[in-house]
């Protein structure tokens, strides 16, 4: 129970950032009146939200596999990451419809020094939590953690960003800079945006393990393949921070049921002492048998099987 603990009090902090970081960019908003500082500030209403629904994602993930969801709920990581990606698009929508009025009609801005150290107090809270928040999601290979971390390093790029445009607009008075300021914020956290969508694309579509996670994996079959054993049907994905692994483990027909099971269990405990949070399924076939080796693909309907069936 440590790590969904862990997981949740990053969150509720996140939450915490965004209410401090959403009020002091709101206020060197309205102090300025710069549509820049206003897509700075904008930002933050999407961390807040984006950090509730992480919450609620972390929260359900560490419920147990049940008797509906056999496999876990660890999946519904990828729903938060699908609705920051989402949410940064409409922030992003909302800075370009706030600065492109501007861009056509410049207007000053009022006391920029003041309202630059409102933004500049909230990015550096952000770049603390972040830093922690990022270091933290890849220990416990957390999409949700890690995807509220980068758009909150987002958020301080953002500022940098807003602080150089605006700080040049109070130094040459060319007002125009601000909505461009604006729109390149706009346009950054878009890429951003599109960026978390594919990552949750990409997870809702039960991607394999990385090549790192696969390299474990065979370099642990690679001692029993010297025993005489052999593998094949290696499919894996993963869902949150669960690995799933599968695989057919082909064994001399002489061996007993007793000897075959031994080997899969001592296997799939090597697997999983290396890969944690893993889920290990394994199938024991005879290598004698000519239907082992047409067992491979997802569907199939081998000729060799009615045969069996009618001796």
């Amino acid at each position: 129970m440590k790590q969904p603990s862990t997981l949740r009090l990053y969150m509720f902090l996140s939450i915490a950032a965004a209410l401090v970081t959403m009020l002091v960019k709101f206020i060197g908003y309205f102090l300025t009146g710069s549509v820049g500082l206003f897509s700075d500030a904008a930002e933050s209403v999407v961390n807040l939200a984006a950090a509730l629904v992480g919450l609620w994602a972390v929260t359900l993930a560490a419920r147990p596999a049940d008797e509906d969801h056999a496999y876990g709920h660890t999946k519904s990581e990828y729903f938060s990451s699908g609705v920051e990606g989402a949410l940064i698009l409409v922030a992003a929508l909302i800075i370009a419809v706030e600065a492109i009025p501007r861009l056509l009609h410049p207007e000053p801005i009022a006391q920029a020094y003041l309202g630059l150290a409102f933004s500049l107090f909230g990015a550096l809270i952000n770049g603390v939590l972040a830093w922690f928040m990022l270091r933290e999601g890849k220990k416990q290979r957390s999409i949700t953690l890690e995807a509220d971390a980068r758009h909150l390093f987002t958020d301080v790029m953002t500022t940098a960003g807003v602080f150089i445009g605006v700080l040049l607009v109070a130094l040459t008075k060319w007002y125009i800079l601000d909505p461009i300021v604006a729109l390149l914020v706009a346009i950054n956290i878009i890429w951003t945006g599109v960026k978390l969508l594919r990552q949750t694309g990409l997870g809702l579509l039960d991607t394999a393990l990385s090549h790192e996670d696969m390299q474990v994996v065979n370099e642990i079959l690679d001692t029993y393949r010297t025993q005489g054993i052999d593998f094949h049907a290696m499919r894996t994905r993963i869902a949150g921070r669960r690995r799933f692994v599968t695989f057919h483990v082909i064994v001399p027909g002489k061996w007993t049921v007793l000897k075959g099971h031994s080997i899969c269990e001592e296997i799939e405990l090597a697997i999983s002492a290396a890969l944690p949070e893993s889920t290990i399924f394994t199938h024991l076939e005879p290598k004698e048998d000519p239907v082992t080796f047409e067992d491979i693909e997802l569907d199939r309907v081998p000729p060799a099987v009615s045969e069996v069936l009618e001796n």
